[in-house]
């Protein structure tokens, strides 16, 4: 503040010596007009330049130099004003702020307050019933007499949670639709709690979200789930084509679900109560289990799987549903991760096993298998399309794509060929441009081009079924009387060489339009995230696009 006003003294100053020094030009003027006079007068010859010009020309001057210092003046009043002005709103702004901080605080510390006393409240409420029953569940099967006071805080709660998981009054909270669940997981009765899902197929995204609740009635609900799994493999039969059986997918992906939905009650536990439910002895008999399927996995194949194998599936879900990932080599686990590389648990599958290190290494995989789809999804999740190109790796797929329908003799193509070249064409188009709408990639790789290109592939496909269907004999029509046949057709050539329409559902879209995050099949017990569709093409795509979602046209009991 000093230093302001000794600014603004010294501004005054210098503000009255450009004032006085003006003043002083009339005088200065007279004096020079004494002094040019004298001049003159001593001089021989008359100056050219008369007194009354020189006298304009300095008044002109001192006129000018007043102006500007007026002007000047003005400008230095109008930034005081304004600095006064910001001086003022920085100082409301200040006290505002410091209004708002302060009811802030008061606002904090009473949500603090509500929290305290709704805790001690929660402490002296659980500390009555803890009195009111001596008995507390120490271990799994044992009981003790200890008295509250000599039981450690902490661990009289996480027996408390425990307790309070399996009591009578929240074993059905979540389970509105299928009370049956509850009973089933009470009795332990992993066979019927398979039937009763099999016969429920149809709505199996109500039935995954009661499942985990249902389980806490269940004494041992880790125990239930491993209890599940004893078919999983024992069961495997092949139909004479050489396809698994439909009942036995169908078991296999129940299997899935329930380890998932383990996992998801294991979720809303605190560390200590999930520790009740993955014992040690739990853990060594799921232990047991994955050493036994260890060996199955070897005779998978990469491409036969199609990003989409039950199997491999099964084994990481329970490594990572019971926490024995860590007695595993990663460099094996990594290994199967491109034999479920669809499904739509993946991404969550590998964090939790602590593959993310991993997974540069399972997109490469991928990119050089043909499946850059599967590449694209996973370089999203991990964040890693800095390192693998999304735009490239489409083009790279979409070309890929068109070289392997192309006919190798294009002038012996027969229509039904040319039809299927035409259909898994369109599909790779469709699959590319659903992948871009999903990523939102339209600025980097723009999809006019190719959706006019699945406008002109849907337009022939249109006109070729119309030709076909004309192609077509026409069944003979009885006469109106009802006496005798309608004319023959004679238009029909005597050697027909028209092809049969192609089955509507012989290239299905695979799952085009369902739901995108790591797909399954449409029945899969897990609902989807994300709303896109998923990618791929008609099962005849190679080797890559194999009949891996075959299975959903067979209609069985067991199918869901």
């Amino acid at each position: 503040m000093g230093s302001d006003l000794l600014v603004r003294f010294s501004v005054m100053d210098n503000t009255h010596s450009v004032a006085t020094l003006i003043d002083s030009t009339t005088s200065k003027i007279q004096q020079l007009q004494k002094a040019f006079a004298e001049l003159e007068s001593h001089r021989a010859v008359t100056l050219n330049l008369k007194w009354k010009e020189l006298e304009e020309h300095f008044h002109g001057l001192e006129k000018s130099l007043k102006r500007r210092f007026h002007e000047l003046e003005d400008q230095e009043k109008e930034f005081e004003n304004r600095t006064i002005k910001a001086r003022d709103l920085l100082v409301k702004k200040e006290a505002d702020i410091v209004a708002k901080e302060q009811a802030s605080l008061d606002k904090l510390q009473e949500k603090r307050d509500a929290a305290v006393f709704a805790i001690a409240s929660a402490r002296d409420k659980h500390r009555k019933v803890s009195s009111d029953d001596p008995a507390v569940v120490t271990t799994e099967g044992q009981n003790a007499q200890p008295s509250t006071e000599e039981t450690p805080q902490e661990n009289t709660i996480s027996d408390g949670d425990l307790e309070e998981m399996k009591s009578p009054e929240n074993e059905h909270e979540g389970v509105k639709s299928y009370p049956q669940l509850v009973t089933l997981c009470k009795e332990m009765d992993s066979e019927g709690l398979h039937k009763f899902i099999s016969d429920n197929r149809k709505n199996l995204a109500a039935i995954r979200e009661e499942i985990p609740f249902a389980l806490r009635a269940a004494i041992n609900p880790a125990s239930l789930v491993l209890e599940s799994l004893e078919d999983f493999y024992r069961a495997e039969s092949t139909n004479t084509d050489g396809k698994k059986d439909s009942n036995l997918l169908g078991l296999r992906r129940t299997c899935i679900m329930l380890m998932e939905c383990l996992s998801t009650l294991l979720t809303s536990l605190d560390l200590a109560s999930a520790s009740e439910v993955i014992t040690e002895e739990v853990k060594e008999q799921a232990k047991e289990i994955a050493e036994e399927w260890k060996p199955k996995l070897d005779a998978l194949d990469l491409d036969d799987s199609n990003g989409n194998s039950l199997e491999a599936h099964a084994f990481l879900q329970l490594l990572a549903t019971f926490g024995i990932a860590s007695d595993f080599d990663e460099e094996e686990l990594s290994r199967l991760v491109p034999m479920v590389s669809r499904r739509r648990q993946t991404a969550d599958l590998c964090r939790s096993l602590g593959l993310s290190e991993k997974m540069p290494g399972v997109i490469e995989v991928l990119v050089n298998s043909g499946r850059q789809i599967d590449a694209v999804n996973l370089a999203f999740a991990f964040e890693l399309t800095q390192q693998f190109s999304p735009v490239a790796l489409l083009k790279s797929y979409l070309k890929e794509a068109r070289k392997a329908v192309s006919p190798s003799k294009p002038g012996n193509t027969s229509p039904t060929v040319q039809n299927e070249v035409n259909e898994r064409e369109l599909t790779a188009l469709k699959t590319v441009v659903k992948c871009i709408e999903e990523h939102k990639l339209e600025e980097q790789y723009p999809v006019d081009p190719l959706q006019k290109k699945v406008v002109q592939l849907e337009k022939a496909k249109a006109d070729k079924k119309r030709v076909t269907e004309a192609a077509k004999p026409q069944p003979k029509r009885p006469r109106a009387n009802g006496v005798g046949a309608g004319p023959r057709v004679t238009n029909i050539p005597a050697e027909k060489t028209f092809y049969p329409r192609v089955a509507e559902n012989r290239y299905p879209q695979y799952m085009y339009e369902r739901p995108y995050v790591y797909p399954g099949p449409n029945d899969n017990h897990c609902p989807s995230l994300i709303g896109s569709a998923t990618y791929s093409l008609s099962p005849a795509h190679g080797n890559y696009f194999a009949n891996g979602y075959q299975y959903q046209a067979v209609q069985t009991a067991y199918l869901h």
